[in-house]
């Protein structure tokens, strides 16, 4: 015998969250429903997860509209990072995720710097172009201008 359940994690070959899916009765009872990967689709349960996914939603539209507005001033900011160099521009150490990170603390921007898009870090004198996300749909570009530090 086979029962509707509404995944609550992904669950591998079987579906994503919040898919309803038909499984065998034994599975559903001594796997899925023991582990809360999933819980049983009667209309109590269908309603709210209908809730939930609207609230979700506009949740995610929010962060969105806020991550849209944190871009627009990210790209229009250009960042200065002082740092002490030798001849022919090379620094001494390197420009990473978390000088960048402070160096935007520091004009009143909370990012993350797991959230900034260096590949490796910057050891020459110039100007860079960063890749931030800011969400998983919203990454902003963030010209970067690494300059000798005054002496």
């Amino acid at each position: 015998m086979n029962v509707q359940v509404i995944l609550n994690e992904n669950v591998a070959n079987l579906g994503h969250t919040g898919d309803v899916v038909r499984v065998r009765a034994g599975y559903a009872r001594n796997y899925l429903l023991p582990r809360r990967l999933a819980v049983v689709a009667d209309q109590r349960n269908l309603r709210a997860f209908e809730n939930q996914k609207r609230i979700a939603m506009a949740r995610r539209d929010a962060q969105k509209s806020v991550a849209l507005k944190l871009k627009e001033r990210l790209e229009a900011l250009s960042v200065l990072i002082p740092v002490r160099a030798g001849e022919e521009g090379k620094l001494f150490g390197s420009v990473t995720n978390l000088d960048i990170e402070r160096a935007l603390r520091a004009q009143g921007f909370e990012v993350d710097r797991r959230e900034i898009g260096l590949d490796e870090p910057i050891k020459q004198l110039g100007e860079y172009t960063v890749a931030i996300r800011l969400q998983p749909e919203v990454e902003a570009t963030l010209r970067l201008r690494v300059v000798p530090q005054e002496a």
